[in-house]
């Protein structure tokens, strides 16, 4: 049984930034294709992040691509968030799939909190 497991989060001021991370149990889960970051803000649906494929190819959330990042080693998927606002508040969740398309039915870390707050 493959497992993610998100860190990094927490209580930050508007304009900082944080590093999540997302490690796998199995070094084998990094070999699916896709990986993604997705969060659920408060009253929202889980929205994509950014996903980004075994090649390096990312996509993002249009509103986001200009401050987060995200990337991925051997082991460890990463991203990267800078100049957070208090609607970036929310659950970070990483996602694992052979696919992008199929990431809602991968496998899935339990989430970190973000918050966004002075």
């Amino acid at each position: 049984q493959v497992q993610l497991m998100e860190s990094g989060g927490g209580l930050v001021q508007p304009g900082g930034s944080l590093r999540l991370s997302c490690a796998a149990s199995s070094s084998n889960v990094f070999n699916f294709n896709a990986m993604a970051w997705y969060r659920q803000t408060p009253g929202n649906e889980r929205e994509m992040v950014a996903t980004i494929t075994s090649g390096g190819i990312t996509q993002y959330q249009d509103s986001l691509k200009e401050r987060f990042s995200a990337s991925r080693t051997l082991n460890t998927l990463y991203l990267q968030m800078n100049r957070l606002k208090s609607e970036d508040t929310g659950i970070y969740y990483c996602a694992a799939a052979p696919t992008i398309a199929t990431l809602p039915q991968g496998y899935w870390g339990q989430g970190t909190q973000v918050t966004v707050s002075s």
